[in-house]
């Protein structure tokens, strides 16, 4: 029997002892795994320069590889895996916010430079 299990019993809650873990170890395989997976992610990004995808479908896949990578990354080696939300969100919210505005610019621009096309250049 644990001896931290047997004081629990008895006195109804851990040791100090036990309640104080000094850092979170994780397997190695899981870090190994995920080295493998960023190789064969960045072998894919570097396909699409040496098989020449041109127009569109090139930058839709480097940045879909790209956000794959940034994602592992933050996911498991910067521990966000196992964090509590309230973190994760405090990291992740703010980006997306700061994305969807940046949109939202964008759809506004293309309307302001197509009005301005459509009544400046109509009256010449």
């Amino acid at each position: 029997m644990n001896h931290a299990t047997h004081d629990m019993r008895e006195t109804g809650h851990a040791p100090a002892a036990a309640t104080h873990d000094p850092g979170q170890q994780h397997p190695i395989g899981i870090y190994l795994k995920i080295w493998g997976l960023l190789f064969v992610l960045s072998a894919m990004s570097y396909a699409v320069d040496y098989f020449q995808v041109q127009g569109t479908m090139r930058w839709v896949l480097i940045i879909t590889f790209m956000l794959l990578k940034a994602g592992l990354i933050v996911a498991v080696f910067m521990h966000m895996m196992w964090e509590r939300m309230a973190l994760i969100y405090a990291i992740l919210v703010p980006p997306l916010a700061l994305g969807t505005l940046i949109w939202l610019m964008w759809i506004e621009s293309d309307y302001t430079f197509w009005t301005r096309i459509l009544f400046f250049a109509g009256g010449s």
